[in-house]
């Protein structure tokens, strides 16, 4: 940016007056820097790079190419569509602060009311006014076995298989929609699924299955731990390929540009068209 002389010069001047010292010695010979000038300019330096940087921040912030970004969600990342989504932003827009937050879904819908969070990913539908809701992928619906039940040496299992099986769940989201899918799906079939709920983590009831406790079922999103003796095969009912939909939920009113770019990155990631307005 041009600076006029003049205008240069008062402004120098006007700082010189400020801080009480001269920067300048000034002759006929030319203008030179006086040892408090030298101080100055050494330790002005850095500071006005680092006002630089923040103009630039904030600029990248309005918009959307910094700033923060906090997805919450029920299910397992260590696999499946939200790992990929969550690590391609990244990729992407390594400048965003991205945060998580995995909570039971009334946490998350209560996080979203409170700006805690900008975004929810939720396996199945919720009603709650004020919230958009997109469909944004389905994942693969799969049965954790020990590694010597009988229906491990098979690539699929259907629900007809699973009929008389004990089903290990946990009682935190997701493990109550799974519990109520399974009664829908086995029920259907005349069966009375016996289903045992948790109050340990996903984790920890995967990691016990192997030793004979049962099975579990899981979405893909989960299938990336892996744990001894336990193996994952995929469920199918009449139609192929059991499935279920994850969802992003966010607050209509939600300001934060950087929510916006997240959102066209998944609907162009997974060929969405809804709108992001």
């Amino acid at each position: 940016m041009e600076v006029e002389q003049s205008t240069l010069s008062r402004n120098v001047l006007k700082l010189e007056r400020l801080i009480g010292v001269k920067i300048f010695d000034r002759s006929h010979a030319g203008t030179t820097l006086t040892i408090a000038g030298r101080q100055f300019i050494r330790r002005a330096r850095p500071m006005v790079a680092c006002a630089d940087k923040l103009a630039s921040i904030m600029r990248a912030t309005r918009q959307g190419h910094a700033g923060s970004l906090t997805i919450g969600h029920n299910s397992s990342i260590s696999a499946g569509n939200l790992r990929g989504a969550t690590l391609g932003w990244h990729n992407v827009h390594p400048e965003v602060d991205l945060g998580g937050m995995e909570a039971d879904r009334g946490a998350l819908l209560a996080g979203l009311d409170t700006g805690e969070i900008d975004i929810a990913i939720l396996m199945g539908e919720v009603s709650h006014n004020g919230f958009r809701r997109e469909s944004f992928w389905s994942e693969r619906v799969l049965v954790a076995l020990p590694s010597n039940h009988p229906l491990a040496e098979r690539e699929a299992v259907h629900w007809t298989d699973l009929r008389t099986e004990r089903f290990q769940l946990t009682t935190t989201d997701p493990g109550p929609e799974i519990r109520d899918m399974l009664l829908g799906r086995l029920s259907a079939l005349g069966a009375q699924p016996d289903i045992r709920m948790n109050q340990s983590s996903r984790e920890s009831i995967l990691s016990m299955l192997g030793g004979g406790l049962g099975v579990s079922i899981v979405c893909e999103s989960a299938t990336g731990a892996r744990y001894p003796d336990l193996v994952y095969r995929p469920v199918h009912g009449e139609q192929g390929p059991a499935l279920v939909v994850y969802s992003g939920y966010w607050r209509k009113d939600n300001s934060n540009p950087t929510l916006r770019r997240f959102l066209s990155f998944v609907r162009q990631r997974y060929a969405l068209s809804f709108d992001i307005t």
